[in-house]
């Protein structure tokens, strides 16, 4: 059993924010403005637009929808810390907000694991594409990439929770789960060994892309049709992944291999970068490239344009 007298952790990553709090709560504030509004913009045009109704544009509203729920686990806290004299989270709230930051990672990076394959069938197997990703088979496969990641976190997340811990200090701006296994006394071979093989489950995510898309680009080169779906469709997918990878490996080589010397403002730009950089891009990115998405984005914003004319008018 863990270590009942252990009720609080106390969250040093916020050493460094005293002098900037207004600055940092301010450019904060408006970054999570930014993401509700990109990602409410795509989830809402996907959803009323009929014609957007297909397995790429569905997989981007999933991405979308994890994009908020992951940055509702930080953001929230992160903005009264700023405020806050002393810089706390429970217990419970420390395995709470591990788990949905853990969580939304793998969701995301599942769900664009699930869209390479979706551009793979798509360019590569034109013809088959409709029975291949039918409706039926997306919608078991976004649930597989929401229901797997969860079950992964689940079982880290109640690893963790049996530790006898020796201290209640974490060197970043929020919990995440090896910062909790450091401050154990007792033996984490068990979370090591658990934490392993997730990266490497997930590394063969990677592995499954990069395959994807070699075929993809084989495809692609051979017709002017191939080259057009691959810019048009790949390209934000690529942006993506590579945002979304980048800022996760940051992340969790400093976690487990990073240096005492490093500042530590350089040490939290590492730490949120995945949770404040991808949220904005990913929709961003989507909403700017994909034709479709762009244009209706675009006549929903003039047609609500004429009706504030018209009601100024009257």
């Amino acid at each position: 059993m863990r270590n009942t007298s252990i009720i609080v952790f106390f969250l040093s990553g916020f050493s460094e924010t005293v002098n900037y709090r207004v600055t940092l709560f301010s450019l904060t504030l408006l970054s999570y403005c930014v993401i509700l509004v990109v990602n409410v913009s795509i989830i809402l045009t996907i959803i009323l637009d009929e014609n957007l109704h297909e397995p790429m544009y569905i997989c981007l509203c999933n991405l979308c929808i994890n994009e908020l729920y992951g940055t509702v686990g930080f953001y929230p806290k992160f903005t009264i810390d700023l405020l806050s004299d002393i810089q706390v989270i429970s217990y419970a709230g420390c395995l709470l907000q591990i788990y949905v930051i853990y969580s939304y990672a793998m969701v995301g990076y599942s769900v664009l694991t699930l869209m390479s394959y979706d551009r793979y069938v798509a360019i590569c197997r034109p013809l088959e594409y409709h029975s291949v990703m039918s409706l039926r088979r997306t919608v078991v496969l976004v649930s597989l990439s929401w229901f797997v990641p969860f079950c992964c976190v689940t079982i880290g997340v109640t690893l963790t929770s049996t530790l006898n811990l020796c201290g209640s200090h974490i060197q970043k701006l929020y919990c995440d789960n090896w910062s909790i296994v450091k401050l154990a006394c007792s033996s984490t071979t068990a979370n090591s060994i658990v934490g392993l093989i997730f990266i490497s489950f997930y590394c063969c995510h990677v592995l499954f892309i990069l395959g994807s898309y070699v075929q993809l680009v084989k495809s692609a080169v051979k017709s002017r049709e191939g080259r057009r779906k691959f810019t048009q469709t790949c390209v934000p997918h690529l942006l993506s992944l590579f945002n979304v990878s980048a800022a996760l490996l940051f992340d969790l080589m400093y976690s487990r291999y990073g240096s005492a010397s490093v500042p530590q403002s350089v040490k939290n730009f590492m730490a949120i970068q995945f949770l404040l950089i991808p949220p904005i891009l990913n929709p961003v990115i989507y909403g700017l490239v994909l034709t479709k998405i762009r244009s209706r984005i675009i006549y929903l914003c003039t047609k609500a344009g004429q009706r504030i004319k018209l009601k100024q008018k009257v």
